[in-house]
């Protein structure tokens, strides 16, 4: 694991802790969508994305199978894009 790796581990769990989500939560899942938005759509659409899937995710008292779906969604739309 490279340096840069376990700092974002280090910060995913204490922003997870910050935030009241739980940490074991995979971040690679937003990395990959993130990536996904910005190479389908521009790369501005990255953040935009990752903040309203989890936006959406709020809204809908998503579990993690929802969280999923949410995530397969945005995909979906960031590759049907144009």
């Amino acid at each position: 694991m490279s340096n840069d790796d376990e700092i974002l581990q280090r910060w995913w769990r204490q922003l997870c802790t910050a935030l009241g989500v739980d940490p074991d939560a995979d971040p690679d899942v937003l990395l990959d969508l993130a990536g996904t938005a910005a190479h389908a759509v521009v790369r501005p659409a990255a953040p935009l994305t990752t903040f309203l899937v989890g936006y959406a995710a709020g809204l809908a008292d998503a579990d993690a199978a929802g969280m999923d779906s949410l995530v397969e969604r945005a995909e979906r739309a960031a590759e049907d894009f144009g």
